[in-house]
């Protein structure tokens, strides 16, 4: 079903959602005269290379090519490889990843499984020999040495001299794997690594993971019954998690187990080794109420407990957090006073009312964090000194702009590479700064990004909708006047945890916006359980998620009805991951306000999703049943919400998802058979939880907007 023209959803297809061409994954050298970042060569170019922008001489080149280095051959992905990317949503090809020694003059990556070094002042890049495939290849600090994963084992070479590598660890059980991240750490946690580098480049601190006692799923696909069945280790909530553990790995063949209460604390959330101090974990108890920041003891392998979080609700890990300044005080982010706050040592640095996301980099005198503010959508990169002239308290805004923005950053000694988006313009604009000891910045390169112009300009309308003051976004057809009348309204949500949708960044709405030139009112809304506005909106969904979050996007719905063209007797609502358990949930309980749906990848059996995730929101299923129950779609007690009249609904849903798998949509369609209403089910063959397929993804936009027009007779 394609339109044999250029369109907006075959352009948003095939350039991967504007973002083939964008550069991204930066790294700067502590002298400042390097930026090392991958971009591919244009909007619609798979294939990351890897550049470096030269500051001293003011060129930029690339350092290495996949084409050139793979020949021209295609290529191809080991099973861990693919988890890898499934793990952190990535679709497109080439270098998607890199590491970097501690000069930021060598690089390390893999194409096809092979293992390849660029040096980065020269611009070449050379094949290390390794037994493949290569998993996670990371330079030690010094650029000696090269420490990689290939089935299960982890194994280190050296950069000079052609030895052969060594095997610093080896499984011992076929479930056992070193040196990589779990399932339940890459996809909830935020964690995708499984090995650290000493700062002396002498050890490796690395993950033992045990699989075995983990349910096993398994993954198959019916349009090829040819085929077996791909086995996944899948820890469902209320089963086991796989076991991990953290060991010291001599370059001389030592070892040196760490240990610290597993039982209380299972899930290892975040590792930090720095020269400023010994290694720091952050380890979390199974219910999510604890979590401990240890130290360990590199001789003996015992742990100190350095601090502890406790909170009623859950406790969070926070990217970049915890680490240690350069004088060996623990930074970390925590909820304090009804605020999410940025700590050093026992001080905390920030307040209301900024809300702390991330620490981004902890330099020799102040912290670079990124924090939203009054404003939810306005994401800033913000610094705050802990020691010396600015120890003053407050804290300063890097790159700040007349208008709101979605601003990250990386740091390099004083060299920022701050990348902000806004409304007023797709994608982002990169700019390099330097920034002074005492505040204040200057601009010193920016980096030019190959992506394409969108087909079309999102026209957000934000408001605040309520007595919650719900964050909203309201986009309408282009060219839409008064005279136009009433709308029919599409809900196109999240809706849900760490999915923030109400924005100050052009991109993310630019298919919202294709939907509203289709006819539509379109309504964002981020109601309580998103990130980005404070701890108690977030957690306000504890063991009542079905019920706020519905209520929130009914809420928002109705509040701002009377200041946009809404046709409330035609509303529709969409939603993918968490939105198409949100959509579901809206045509099943609230027919009386929902006319059709669109159920994408959705969750409907909260059993059937993982330990981490579900357990946080709802808690043991064994222990609480009944929150699981009431909260699923598929169960009697979640059916019984389900009330007349019966609403027209669309599942879609990817066959090879491995997050969400498909049997949540099966159980959704045979409970609705069963209750006699009438559906639609989309598969989609060999399709993952991120549709990375440009035909896919094109053609499911419009296969959506055919139903929601047949659904609400605006034809």
């Amino acid at each position: 079903m394609t339109t044999g023209q250029p369109s907006f959803p075959r352009q948003h297809a095939r350039t991967q959602r504007f973002t083939l061409g964008a550069p991204r994954g930066y790294s700067l050298s502590p002298d400042g005269a390097r930026v090392v970042f991958l971009r591919s060569a244009s909007g619609t170019d798979r294939a990351q290379r890897l550049w470096v922008l030269d500051l001293d001489e003011g060129r930029e080149f690339t350092a290495a090519d996949p084409m050139t280095l793979l020949a021209g051959a295609h290529e191809e992905l080991s099973p861990q490889e693919r988890a890898r990317r499934e793990r952190t949503r990535e679709g497109s090809a080439g270098i998607v990843d890199y590491a970097v020694d501690a000069a930021v003059e060598l690089a390390a990556f893999t194409l096809s499984g092979r293992l390849f070094v660029s040096e980065l002042r020269a611009g070449t890049t050379r094949e290390l020999p390794a037994p493949g495939p290569v998993v996670d290849p990371r330079p030690s600090p010094d650029g000696r040495h090269v420490a990689f994963v290939a089935e299960g084992r982890l194994r280190v070479t050296a950069v000079e001299g052609g030895g052969a590598d060594q095997v610093l660890a080896e499984p011992d059980g076929p479930e056992v794997t070193w040196g990589l991240a779990e399932f339940i750490a890459a996809e909830e946690m935020g964690r995708h690594r499984g090995f650290w580098w000493s700062p002396e480049s002498d050890r490796v601190l690395a993950a033992r993971v045990d699989n075995s006692p983990v349910r096993r799923w398994w993954i198959a696909d019916p349009a090829h019954p040819d085929r077996e069945p791909a086995p996944i280790a899948y820890p469902a909530a209320g089963t086991a998690n796989a076991a991990v553990t953290l060991a010291l790995l001599g370059l001389d063949g030592s070892r040196t187990d760490v240990t610290w209460d597993h039982e209380r604390y299972p899930y290892l959330a975040r590792v930090h080794w720095s020269a400023a101090g010994p290694p720091l974990l952050l380890v979390q108890s199974r219910d999510q109420r604890d979590q401990r920041y240890l130290t360990v003891d590199t001789a003996t392998g015992a742990t100190r407990t350095v601090h502890d979080d406790e909170d009623e609700v859950w406790v969070e890990p926070f990217p970049g957090a915890p680490g240690w300044t350069p004088d060996g005080r623990l930074v970390r982010i925590a909820d304090e006073g009804g605020a999410r706050r940025l700590f050093v040592g026992d001080r905390p640095l920030t307040g209301a009312p900024l809300h702390v996301r991330a620490v981004l980099d902890i330099g020799e005198d102040d912290v670079l964090f990124s924090a939203s503010g009054t404003d939810m959508k306005d994401i800033g990169v913000y610094r705050v000194w802990f020691r010396g002239s600015g120890d003053q308290g407050g804290w300063e805004r890097v790159g700040e702009r007349p208008y709101p923005t979605v601003s990250s950053a990386v740091r390099g000694g004083s060299v920022v590479v701050l990348s902000q988006s806004s409304v007023d313009r797709p994608g982002a604009r990169v700019e390099v700064v330097r920034l002074a000891a005492d505040g204040g910045e200057t601009t010193l390169a920016t980096i030019a990004s190959y992506a394409e112009e969108p087909l079309l300009t999102a026209r957000p309308r934000f408001a605040l909708a309520g007595e919650r003051e719900i964050p909203c976004a309201v986009l309408l057809p282009t060219g839409y006047t008064d005279a136009d009348g009433p709308l029919p309204v599409l809900l196109d949500p999240y809706g849900g945890p760490h999915g923030q949708r109400v924005v100050a960044a052009q991109n993310a709405y630019l298919t919202s916006q294709w939907f509203a030139d289709q006819g539509f009112a379109v309504l964002v809304a981020d109601g309580r359980g998103t990130p980005g506005r404070s701890p108690g909106w977030e957690k306000a969904v504890s063991r009542e998620l079905a019920q706020v979050v519905l209520e929130d996007q009914v809420d928002a719905l109705q509040a701002l009805a009377g200041s946009f063209p809404f046709d409330l007797e035609r509303v529709a609502i969409r939603g993918w991951s968490f939105g198409g358990y949100l959509a579901g949930l809206a045509a099943l309980r609230r027919p009386d306000v929902f006319h059709a749906a669109v159920v994408g990848a959705p969750v409907t059996d909260l059993r059937l999703y993982d330990t981490h995730y579900q357990e946080r929101y709802l808690g043991h299923p064994d222990e609480e049943p009944a929150v699981y129950a009431a909260n699923s779609l598929v169960t009697d007690e979640g059916l019984s919400g389900a009330v007349e009249p019966h609403r027209p609904l669309l599942i879609v849903h990817g066959l090879a998802d491995d997050n969400v798998v498909v049997a949540h949509a099966l159980r959704l369609s045979s409970a609705l058979l069963a209750a006699g209403r009438p559906h639609e089910v989309l598969p989609l063959s060999g399709v993952t939880h991120m549709t990375p397929q440009e035909q896919v993804a094109e053609n499911l936009l419009l296969l959506q907007v055919d139903f929601l027009k047949r659904s609400l007779r605006m034809r």
